[in-house]
């Protein structure tokens, strides 16, 4: 069961753990001492000045892993066959820097897209790219893409992703533990006996996702309500950054012309997509709310999926397991054929999105059934100063 490769990547997974738990509380001091430190107020829902620089300690953890992992056996071969691993770290230290530029000094969108799309374009041209992309329309099919179309695809997969997580931070622990169950999920996939006859999926891929399990996991420590540090900017691009190029990556080593095996060509493109889909989905209705509205797309609001659930009388910790819970159920789903019948796959599916549901709204029916305070109305969040909610 415990195989060498499944035993290096367990230990990548602890060296990042480690290093996320050890490195964060070092970032806390010195930011705090530095004095940069995220006021409460506005459209935050902390109550009290907390530090925002967290994704240095997150990125710091990764690249301990990694150097770490030049030691594994497993991953010996990596770094002297491909250039991947390398060419995420260098394109990930651009997002780095931008974020960290945007938590200390706020930039314009189009300024931090324009990082986005840099960084992007430096790990395609590095070799990280999706040349063939399952097409899961109709019966399925393996599309062919040339050069110029690959790198669109791919710079358009790798942006998605990171601002897919950028948006999912709104509370404490919601991006990091969103991240961690995707990795986690893709990691899963990645090791599952169904990809043991392609052996270049055991890559930069499933490295990277090793790393953020074990990264996400330690930061969680000190980032779930009450948060005693933010991840920023800097910890939110990164981390979608290094997602979405290990998603690229594991499709690129999983889908060739010849592809035939739904689990193996379809699932590393549904994974990210899926677990993903509540922030994409909260942002796409973001979209169209402001839009109908007359506002810009980019203006704040308390409409996002986390402030409904908020409203239902969910507190944030209650939230965001609730946002969690989505998350793992929909990667169940995704990643279960490839370890399991279908068949035995989707009651339990059923009866986990029911349990969530009846969740979700207890607080609801709870509080319909005292009948409301003299405090609450149609827009009180429960527990949340009404002054101190942020996107």
């Amino acid at each position: 069961m415990f195989n060498d490769r499944l035993i290096d990547h367990l230990i990548v997974v602890g060296v990042a753990f480690l290093a996320s738990v050890l490195l964060t509380p070092i970032v806390v001091r010195a930011v705090t001492w530095l004095g940069l430190l995220k006021a409460p107020g506005g459209r935050n829902v902390h109550t009290k000045p907390t530090p925002e620089f967290g994704g240095i300690a997150m990125y710091a953890s990764v690249l301990i892993a990694l150097g770490a992992a030049t030691l594994l056996p497993s991953f010996r071969p990596v770094f002297g066959t491909t250039s991947e691993p390398e060419a995420m770290v260098i394109s990930s230290a651009i997002i780095f820097w931008v974020g960290l530029l945007d938590d200390s000094r706020p930039i314009r969108a189009i300024v931090k897209l324009a990082g986005q799309v840099l960084a992007a374009s430096v790990a395609v041209m590095f070799g990280v790219s999706v040349h063939y992309l399952y097409v899961p329309f109709g019966e399925g099919q393996i599309v062919s893409l040339s050069g110029e179309l690959s790198t669109m695809v791919t710079v358009l997969l790798i942006v998605a992703m990171v601002n897919a997580v950028n948006l999912v931070d709104g509370l404490d622990g919601l991006a990091a533990g969103i991240v961690c169950i995707a990795s986690m999920a893709m990691l899963i996939w990645v090791l599952a006996p169904a990809t043991t006859p392609y052996p270049s999926l055991q890559g930069a891929a499933s490295l990277i996702l090793a790393a953020l399990v074990g990264t996400t996991l330690g930061f969680l420590i000190h980032n779930f309500h009450p948060a005693s540090i933010f991840m920023g900017d800097t910890g939110s691009m990164m981390l979608g950054f290094l997602l979405g190029t290990a998603s690229v990556s594991a499709i690129g080593n999983a889908i060739t012309p010849s592809s035939t095996d739904f689990v193996v060509t379809a699932i590393p493109v549904l994974i990210p997509a899926a677990v993903l889909f509540i922030p994409f989905l909260d942002v796409s209705l973001a979209i169209i709310r402001r839009t109908m509205q007359g506002r810009p797309i980019f203006s704040p609001d308390k409409q996002h999926l986390h402030h409904r659930i908020l409203k239902l009388g969910n507190g944030q910790r209650g939230t965001v397991l609730i946002l969690w819970g989505w998350a793992g159920l929909i990667a169940f789903v995704v990643v279960g054929p490839a370890l399991a019948p279908f068949n035995t796959v989707w009651p339990a599916a059923v009866a986990g999105a029911v349990g969530l549901l009846v969740v979700t709204w207890i607080p609801h029916w709870s509080r319909n059934r005292r009948g409301p305070t003299h405090h609450e109305s149609d827009d009180h969040i429960p527990g949340v100063d009404e002054d101190t909610l942020r996107t």
